[in-house]
């Protein structure tokens, strides 16, 4: 809730760059619950073992969506129906995607079923050695480059000042 609200990714009044969060600049939040982030994929099949549980999850949400309510303005706070099937149309404003996380929860080894272990393996791995993609995706990317495009596209109704 603190990462959204405080990160400074907008322009100020002079135009510069990354001075100025959400708060700032009194902006809503638009906040959608979407499990299939949790995607591993088990050959050619999107796996969704390692999302939450749903009844766990719609809790968790819900307990978000209230940190962020009170950390904020109530009424800027925007979001969706949880699981169900939405259509969602936004623009995103620039070649920049940012990926927060949470720190990870410990979890008790015993409990994690193969597949898990087997994501945890490709996880470690990751973190410890740079990967090439990885690389790409942190080096400045061109304006007018379609690769640039985080795949969102649409007209949500939740605009930015001009």
């Amino acid at each position: 809730v603190r990462k959204i609200l405080n990160l400074r990714v907008f322009e100020d009044e002079s135009g510069k760059h990354w001075s100025k969060s959400v708060m700032d600049k009194q902006y809503e939040v638009l906040c959608v619950s979407q499990f299939t982030l949790q995607c591993i994929l088990k050959g050619n099949k999107p796996d969704y073992h390692m999302a939450m549980p749903t009844e766990q999850a719609e809790s968790f949400y819900n307990n978000f969506l209230e940190q962020l309510r009170k950390a904020y303005k109530p009424e800027l706070i925007k979001d969706g129906q949880f699981g169900a099937y939405m259509q969602v149309h936004i623009q995103n404003d620039g070649p920049v995607t940012i990926e927060l996380e949470s720190p990870a929860a410990t979890v008790d080894p015993k409990q994690l079923t193969k597949l898990e272990k087997q994501q945890q393996r490709k996880e470690k791995t990751r973190t410890k050695v740079p990967s090439e993609s990885s690389r790409e995706r942190n080096a400045p990317r061109n304006k007018d480059d379609p690769s640039a495009s985080s795949g969102a596209e649409g007209d949500v109704s939740s605009e930015r000042e001009p």
